[in-house]
């Protein structure tokens, strides 16, 4: 952990607030196809412009008991509970890597990441606006001498990027020739090559086996316990995502673990 100056750290939640407002129009505009920049923001019912005051991070919607000043209608608590998760999030990175240009990375890679599993868990896809450059700004950050771990190298970006997209998606096509049924959809496809181009290869195998579980388990009990249909299909990306991120703060000590007690001589 670094050491930050709480002042810091008021400000940085501060700014990851903000940005989390932003994430809110993105996760809420991009499945309609609709501009993240214009019009302004907007309540979702009456379409009326809220005001700055309104639109403060979790303030507004607290101050307005969670409705709409115009129409009086309910606005989801989703929309604080991001801007707290975004705050969270970059202060956590801040505290981990310090003040640096792979923290800045690093940011804009769980911005990235916490718009998709929102957006999949919602609407069951991973848009391909954020997917498709997501691969190669992870590329040409992976290029930039001031970013370094846990950001790849160039060389395993690029290795990252070719086995989780392309590897992934060969495997996904013969399994689906095979059984006629569609093991991983190419929403997920794409964002295994996302990850792989900002964490390299190694992260891949990481994230595949813990998703896999971890989704398992979710499914499991949502089957069991809820009631939910066999036949509906379970949002992957969430679970991608989630592990992804583990990888960044723990997957060197579990492939260390894992090698220690498989491997004799390790």
């Amino acid at each position: 952990m670094e050491t930050v100056e709480p002042y810091h750290l008021l400000l940085v939640s501060f700014f990851g607030a903000l940005w989390g407002s932003f994430l809110n129009v993105c996760i809420y505009r991009i499945p309609l196809g609709e501009s993240i920049v214009f019009p302004a923001s907007r309540c979702p019912h009456c379409h009326k412009n809220i005001a700055w005051y309104d639109n403060i991070p979790v303030v507004g919607w607290l101050m307005l008991r969670g409705h709409c000043r115009h129409c009086q209608k309910a606005i989801s608590p989703l929309y604080p509970l991001i801007e707290v998760v975004t705050a969270l999030l970059t202060v956590h990175i801040v505290l981990v890597f310090g003040f640096s240009w792979t923290t800045l990375a690093l940011i804009t890679l769980g911005y990235a990441f916490l718009v998709l599993m929102v957006i999949d868990l919602y609407h069951y896809i991973l848009p391909n606006v954020i997917t498709l450059p997501g691969i190669l700004i992870g590329l040409t950050v992976a290029a930039l001498p001031q970013v370094g771990p846990p950001i790849a190298t160039l060389h395993d970006a690029l290795i990252g990027a070719a086995i989780g997209g392309g590897g992934l998606w060969a495997f996904a096509w013969i399994f689906e020739k095979i059984t006629g049924k569609v093991g991983m959809g190419l929403g997920d496809v794409k964002l295994m090559g996302m990850i792989g181009a900002w964490l390299g290869w190694q992260a891949l195998a990481f994230t595949l086996f813990f998703a896999a579980l971890l989704g398992s388990i979710v499914g499991l009990c949502w089957i069991g316990l809820m009631g939910r249909d066999r036949a509906k299909p379970i949002p992957f990306g969430p679970y991608l995502v989630l592990s992804a991120w583990s990888y960044l703060f723990i997957g060197a000590q579990v492939y260390e673990w894992y090698f220690r007690t498989t491997v004799p001589g390790y």
